[in-house]
């Protein structure tokens, strides 16, 4: 049975939102006076629950873009991948109201003469200010640091911006001070020593690896804290992978309707009786959403079964939907339709469904059964995750140059395992590097460790599909420019009947010119609608040509601040190459 934490917070943040929209107001509401609040522990945790406002919702994470970045195709994109972002008038990112709510409380909390209670509910109020920054830090760089409340004449309101490391230091204070005061007792809905040591884990790897592939100097420092706080994490044993039969048990974590508090650290919880539901079922079965699907290199990077690459096999490229999705990575087969694919609450076999699928690489993760297609689904959503964590940790250590075998098995190997694949040979991924990997990423330095980090990242990429860490990984990794190639789908050898899962019946026609004769259960695509590379020559699916995508190196890891706010604060400087009135 679900406990409806994140439904009250919701309530209580919308609350505090509608009696605070202004910045400058004195009090977040008028009966929250310190003179007659904050003076006890239950007062701390109303104040507090707000801050849970913050988190993302599964509409903003895992299913749009930027965030799946060049992981998933669609006919729709994100302004950050067709490369049309302007600087924008107002808004932007660039709201501040949040963290006046959590200055305010902290100037507040002293008191309630419970101490155990104050340490407690301000380590959570440090959590969600270090989250709050982290975001800011992404987004922007350079952001100034306000650590109290501001009032409408005080200089603070008009200062420059703080360089990032200034900032990282300030969070990395906070984050250390959630870890020593938030609850030991692990919950999937509140925030806890461990989903501290979760967000510093997260916020040191990408501060870290930008600094290095950006450099910006300092990285090693950061990382190694980075290393630090999953191992922490992982040598605590409060959390495990969860493991079942390796061909249902990854699948299972995302279409759990209670999150698996075994792997799940911290998960948005949705609920019908609230009601509380997000739209997964929706957006990947419909065509109202884009026609997700994953793109064909996410399909390349997934292993065989037995460990060796599949981009090894000459003639991969050419490879048919049934040949090329043969003795893969059980986690393939539970991320998208592959051949003999059942819906829950199904018996008969699917195949990918074009009309909704512009690759025809068609997700299931999150995916439940056809009762919840009405935009009704209510499995919860992941947040923080375990195998973020050893994910985190591993990639670290390679970017340091200290990963050993040993380092492998206490976090990647846990992975392979859920799924009954090989481990990683740190030696042997050394000795060869995967080419097609290391066509992939561009910025990645040669060294002792490049096998060992490719691997991990194709790790990395696999595990956390669709889970919105893909963009910021292409962020701090200085790969943008992957967002403005064009997407590819399934390979097919032109016009033609193709029986996608070789069960002996035709599942798709594609034709040029005039439409033949409809025969029931098949799909029928127009070449031209449905664009290969080569044309009537065959190829890969391919977008069409009217979906522009652009990166430009010089401005677009950045976003611009908006130019009412440069209006506002003349100390403030835009973003390199970001003008005042444009993009």
């Amino acid at each position: 049975m679900k406990i409806k934490h994140s439904y009250i917070f919701g309530l209580l943040a919308a609350t505090l939102a509608s009696c605070n929209n202004d910045y400058l107001e004195r009090y977040p509401i008028a009966e929250l006076a310190p003179e007659n609040y904050f003076r006890s522990a239950a007062e701390l945790q109303n104040y507090t629950n707000a801050f849970y406002n913050q988190l993302p919702d599964a509409l903003a994470i895992h299913y749009n873009n930027p965030h799946q970045a060049d992981d998933e195709a669609r006919n729709t994109l994100a302004a950050e991948i067709q490369g049309t972002r302007e600087t924008p008038s107002s808004g932007g990112g660039w709201n501040w109201a949040e963290l006046r709510r959590i200055n305010f409380y902290l100037e507040n909390s002293h008191k309630c003469t419970d101490e155990a209670a104050r340490l407690q509910y301000d380590g959570i109020a440090r959590f969600f200010r270090a989250y709050f920054y982290f975001d800011k830090l992404v987004r922007f760089g350079d952001v100034p640091w306000y650590d109290s409340v501001l009032d409408i004449d005080d200089e603070g309101l008009t200062k420059a911006r703080d360089p990032r490391k200034v900032v990282f230091a300030h969070m990395l204070e906070d984050i250390d001070f959630a870890i020593a005061n938030c609850q030991e007792p692990k919950s999937g809905q509140l925030i806890t020593k461990w989903t501290a040591l979760a967000l510093k884990s997260r916020m040191c790897l990408f501060e870290g690896t930008f600094r290095k592939y950006h450099g910006l100097g300092d990285a090693e420092e950061i990382l190694q804290q980075c290393v630090a706080a999953s191992e922490e994490l992982i040598n605590s044993g409060t959390y495990t992978v969860y493991t079942g039969d390796p061909n249902t048990a990854y699948q299972e974590l995302f279409i759990a309707e209670d999150a698996i508090t075994s792997e799940m650290i911290l998960a948005r919880q949705y609920d019908a009786t609230v009601p509380f539901v997000h739209s997964a079922n929706f957006y990947i079965l419909s065509a109202s959403y884009g026609r997700p699907g994953m793109q064909k290199s996410v399909v390349n990077s997934y292993l065989m079964k037995d460990g060796s690459r599949f981009t090894d096999i000459p003639g991969y490229e050419t490879m048919q939907f049934f040949e090329e999705t043969q003795n893969r990575d059980p986690r393939m087969a539970q991320t998208i339709r592959t051949p003999g694919y059942k819906r829950i609450g199904r018996n008969e076999v699917s195949v990918p469904d074009f009309a909704t699928s512009v690759t025809g690489y068609q997700y299931i993760k999150y995916v439940l059964s056809p009762a919840f297609d009405s935009g009704q689904s209510t499995n919860d959503m992941p947040i923080f995750r375990y195998a973020e964590v050893l994910l985190n940790f591993a990639e670290a250590k390679a970017e340091l140059g200290t990963i050993t075998q040993a380092d492998i098995d206490k976090s990647i190997k846990l992975l392979r395992d859920r799924v009954a694949m090989p481990n990683l040979d740190v030696a042997a991924a050394n000795a060869n590097p995967d080419p097609y990997l290391l066509g992939e990423y561009a910025q990645i330095q040669a060294g002792a460790n490049t096998g060992v980090l490719l691997e991990i990242r194709r790790e990395r990429r696999i595990e956390l599909v669709k889970e919105g860490h893909r963009y910021r990984d292409l962020l701090r990794w200085k790969e943008g420019a992957r967002l403005a190639k064009p997407f590819y789908g399934m390979y097919f050898p032109g016009v033609g009947e193709y029986d996608l899962d070789h069960n002996g019946s035709i599942d798709l026609v594609i034709y040029q010119g005039q439409a033949p004769t409809t025969v029931p259960g098949r799909q029928y695509q127009r070449l031209g609608e449905l664009v290969l590379e080569n044309g009537t020559n065959g190829g890969r699916i391919v977008n069409l040509p009217d979906i522009i995508k652009r990166w430009d190196e010089s401005k677009d890891y950045y976003y611009p601040i908006p130019t009412q706010e440069l209006q506002l604060n003349t100390n403030l400087q835009q973003n390199p190459g970001w003008d005042r009135t444009g993009s």
